[in-house]
């Protein structure tokens, strides 16, 4: 590529999503009540599990973690989409741009090892009800949440810095709602050799090993419950790990068909779709799959808000 052919990129344009301009305003009416639902979901277990003491334990401390990241998570590309269905400007700032997809990365990174956290708990509260206090001790939980936050700041930044020294020509169209990794690349006028070589082993990595750990914390689980057989047993085990099973199915098998199939594999449509699941619609469940269903939660929510009525009825 010659310098003749090469022009400084200031912003990016983003198309957005494949949705006919009769369906537009439908949509965003639709995507705005989903994102309203994700913040006050969230932010609702968030508070609940900060003011009831019954439920500062480690695997709530975990879900208000999971929690503040969906929120986050979520809030890294909804706002931007939905300003972009009101308004014709489907521009984003260059910088903008490179700092959408460093915290989309990291709270992403972080969702995924927040999943291997709440796995290890449960392996350890069915497999050693006994000593479940003694092994989940606040320094370890601490230290399960606190790795995570630096490993993810890292990863995140390895790829925005990589991005960062790329060179992007005159077509600055992202055929995507957010600035996606993997759409900035097929933009670059760049060799992206490194780029994709780190996607595929560090980003594998950080895909892959988070997942073989949860699946061998479930295969424990499995062979500790069949080792001694009880319908009670299996069905309190089955109940405890249901919901993390779900959004482990919803999060890791979305994301591992997207970055782990080559791109050329994946037509832009399918691409958006799939990114729409673990953004938008794997948020907006969480809530109601951990907790809203969780006698704890409900409990919790009607002695907060008892406690606040007190005062009042005196």
């Amino acid at each position: 590529m010659t310098g003749r052919n090469q022009t400084i990129v200031s912003e990016f344009l983003l198309l957005g999503l494949p949705i006919k301009s009769e369906h537009q305003n439908l949509f965003y009416v639709l995507f705005l009540a989903m994102y309203i639902t994700t913040i006050l979901g969230n932010l609702l277990i968030i508070i609940l599990i900060c003011l009831d003491p019954h439920l500062h334990t480690p695997m709530y401390f975990f879900l208000s973690n999971l929690s503040f990241s969906d929120l986050c998570f979520s809030s890294v590309t909804m706002p931007k989409l939905l300003q972009n269905m009101q308004s014709q400007g489907l521009s984003i700032p260059y910088a903008g741009c490179l700092t959408q997809m460093y915290f989309f990365l990291f709270f992403g990174d972080l969702e995924d090892f927040l999943l291997v956290a709440m796995a290890y708990d449960r392996y350890v509260a069915i497999c050693f009800p006994l000593h479940y206090t003694a092994i989940m001790s606040p320094r370890l939980c601490s230290f399960l949440v606190v790795l995570p936050w630096i490993l993810t700041t890292f990863h995140a930044m390895l790829h925005t810095l990589l991005m960062a020294k790329l060179h992007f020509c005159e077509n600055n169209v992202i055929p995507h709602f957010f600035c996606d990794l993997s759409a900035l690349l097929k933009l670059s006028c760049s060799d992206t050799r490194i780029n994709e070589l780190v996607i595929f082993f560090v980003g594998g990595l950080i895909i892959v090993i988070p997942f073989l750990l949860i699946i061998m914390s479930y295969a424990r689980i499995v062979s500790s419950i069949l080792k001694v057989p009880s319908a009670k047993g299996i069905c309190k085990a089955f109940s405890t790990c249901g919901s993390h099973l779900t959004v482990v199915s919803l999060f890791y098998g979305t994301i591992i068909g997207l970055y782990l199939c080559p791109s050329a594999n994946n037509s832009t449509v399918k691409e958006t779709v799939m990114a729409m699941m673990y953004t938008v619609v794997t948020p907006m469940l969480n809530p109601f799959i951990y907790s809203l269903r969780n006698r704890d939660m409900k409990g919790a929510l009607g002695r907060v808000f008892c406690r606040k009525k007190t005062p009042f009825s005196l």
